[in-house]
Formats: structure tokens, C-alpha cells, sequence
């Protein structure tokens, strides 16, 4: 079996789901289910033999270290972690907690369960550390994509925190021996994002008829990747991924947030005729530190792994808006009180235009 941690979040909900659905074997699932994690991500699993679900924190060493015992998993894929930049700005000590302090157990609490297995197991087994292109930092318009060799330069606290758990994942690597692979990917969407993301967000608002915040210029760039590609390469870096190795998933998809905006409004224009949606766009004040440009070189994982994106940008936020309109019950359980507080906390400009 395999241990997923965070599996209830976006990204490892989508995982679990795909995992299974491609016939892989049980999967064990520890999620502390903090705001952006929810047991009904996994609904359509819930009662498969091969899924159990786990209430549990990565930072709690000796729970971590108990349910290796007693599983014995023969990987570790690694998704538990904070990670919107806004909510890091805000409160950054919820995510040194979590993606340095939890990460750091989870890698000691793995280390001692590797030690103890028999030499064929151990050589099999792999940690699989899920990270992020923002450890990098900010590309300038005509600078080439991020390959693996790019100096880490975080820029706001979710990206230092990150940027900190690859290193110490690189360290336990390197001086015990623990087979530890990282991806850096570009930002994902895709069906299950929490709305405070810029697509989710964008799609929620806009079907409310609310306006749709876009920070400064809107002319920040993104590389774009559908979460059901990055599944997808990371089963292969799970299968044939090289330990000690980092690789970079990207969606060969560079957008400014202004045109993915506008990609959705189009969209959304088709399903709901009767208004242009792109009049709901509300320019506000930037992102404090916003890092102007991410993109990816994705050759490495192409050339080692034969991995390479399938899922068109335009397509997959077409299949992404569909999903939301289908799912306004998911959508609902999740934009809470605390929800609503937030977005009024974040975007304090438009309220008081309302």
C-alpha cells in the first residue's frame, strides 16, 4: 500500500481518485482536514476496500510513526501542506508549522520505518516529496523557464516554508540515505480547488454575478497545469523516478492571470448567455511581494520518464467550469462563514464598493 498525506486537499484528492481508478494498490490517507480539506473530495471512494482514511496530523511524530508500523507502506506520496500565498502573508506562522516543523517529522518518522524494513523493500521504497515552482522565485519576461538546477529564491512565506521542506527532504536524502524524490509543479486547477484560487475563485464569483478580483495589471504569468496531468506524472516519477532526484511537472501553458480570466468569462459566457462576464473584472490592489513570472522546463521529465502534458489549457478550463456548474452542491459545502470572512478580509476594496 501507499501512505498519501494531505489527501483530502485539491491536489491529493485528485491523486487518490486517479490512483485507484488506474487499479493502483490500497491507499492509506492522512489529512488533519484543516480549511481546504474535505472528506466529500472523496465521497466517490469512501466505500472502496483499498481507501481508509485517517484523522492525523504529519507534525504529530508518534502517530506518523504508528501507522507506518502497523501499514507498512512501501511509499510515501507527500501533498500535506498550507499553500495559498495570501493566507501566508496573513499568517505565516500556520505554515512554518505545518510545511517545515510537520515535513521534518514526517521525514524522521519515515526514516525509522525505511531502517527497519528488509533490504528488498527498503530499496523499493520511495518518499515522495510534492512541491512547488514558487521555491524558485520570479522570472522576468524573457528569462528561460525553471529547470531543476534554478537557485531557489522564495519570495513570501508559502514559498520559503516549501523551499525549506525541499531542502531538509534533499538532507535526508543525502545524509541518511532515505530514498526521497521532489517535483516542483506549476499551479494546478482543475475539478475540487477551494475558491480562493484565482480559476476557482474566478468561476464562483462570476456565477454569483459578483466581481472578479484581479490583482494589479493582471499581468502576472503563470504556467498552467490540470491537476489530472500532474497525476499522472506523478505516478510516473512513483514508478520510475530516480531517487535523489528532483523533477519539474509544468503544463506548457503560460498565461497572464488577465488572460485566464478572461478564458473563463468566455466560457462562462457560452453557459449562461444573457451577460458578458468579463464587466464583472475589478482591478485591486496588488499582492504584496507578487512575483511577476513562473514557468517551467519540463524536459527533464519528459526525456527520463516519457511524462509530458495532455491536457490542452483551454479545454481543461472548459472541462473546470463544467465541473463547477454540475457540482453547485460541493461548491455550497464549502464557501462557509469562514469562507465569506476571508474573501471580505482579502479583498476589502471591493465590499466597500458594493
Amino acid at each position: 500500500m501507499i501512505l498519501v498525506t494531505g489527501g483530502c486537499g485539491f491536489i491529493g484528492s485528485a491523486f487518490i481518485l486517479d490512483w485507484l481508478a488506474q487499479g493502483g494498490e490500497p491507499v492509506l490517507n492522512l489529512d488533519l482536514l484543516t480549511y481546504a480539506g474535505h472528506l466529500g473530495n472523496l465521497r466517490a471512494v469512501e466505500s472502496d476496500p483499498r481507501y481508509r482514511f485517517v484523522h492525523g496530523d504529519i507534525a504529530d511524530g508518534t502517530r506518523v510513526a504508528a501507522l507506518l508500523g502497523e501499514h507498512r507502506p512501501r511509499a510515501i506520496v507527500h501533498f500535506a501542506a498550507e499553500s495559498h500565498v495570501d493566507r501566508s502573508i496573513a499568517g505565516p506562522q500556520a505554515f512554518i508549522h505545518t510545511n517545515v516543523v510537520g515535513t521534518t517529522r514526517l521525514l524522521q518518522a519515515a526514516h525509522e520505518h525505511w531502517s527497519r524494513l528488509p533490504p528488498g523493500e527498503a530499496q523499493a521504497f520511495r518518499f515522495l516529496n510534492v512541491s512547488t515552482d514558487e521555491v524558485f522565485g520570479s522570472l522576468g519576461a524573457s528569462e528561460p523557464a525553471f529547470t531543476e538546477a534554478h537557485p531557489y529564491q522564495p519570495n513570501s512565506p508559502y514559498s520559503a516554508s516549501k523551499a525549506s521542506a525541499d531542502h531538509f527532504a534533499r538532507a535526508w536524502c543525502h545524509t541518511f540515505g532515505l530514498p526521497v524524490i521532489t517535483t516542483n509543479c506549476s499551479n494546478n486547477y482543475g475539478p475540487r480547488q477551494f475558491p480562493e484560487k484565482l480559476i476557482p475563485l474566478t468561476i464562483h464569483n462570476a456565477l454569483a454575478g459578483q466581481p472578479l478580483p484581479v490583482y494589479g495589471d493582471g499581468l502576472q504569468v503563470r504556467d498552467w497545469l490540470h491537476v489530472g496531468d500532474h497525476c499522472a506524472a506523478l505516478r510516473a516519477v512513483l514508478e520510475r523516478g530516480r531517487p535523489g532526484e528532483t523533477y519539474n511537472i509544468g503544463g506548457r501553458a503560460e498565461r497572464t492571470n488577465l488572460e485566464v480570466v478572461h478564458t473563463i468569462c468566455g466560457v462562462i459566457d457560452e453557459a449562461r448567455p444573457g451577460r458578458t462576464h468579463a464587466e464583472l473584472i475589478r482591478h485591486v490592489g496588488d499582492r504584496r511581494g507578487h512575483d511577476r513570472r513562473y514557468a517551467i522546463d519540463g524536459s527533464k521529465i519528459a526525456r527520463e520518464l516519457g511524462w509530458q502534458p495532455a491536457v490542452a489549457f483551454e479545454q481543461g478550463i472548459r472541462d473546470t467550469v463544467q465541473w463547477y456548474l454540475a457540482n453547485a452542491g460541493w461548491v455550497e459545502s464549502v464557501t462557509s462563514g469562514a469562507y465569506r470572512r476571508w474573501v471580505e478580509q482579502q479583498y476589502p476594496a471591493l465590499n466597500a464598493a458594493a
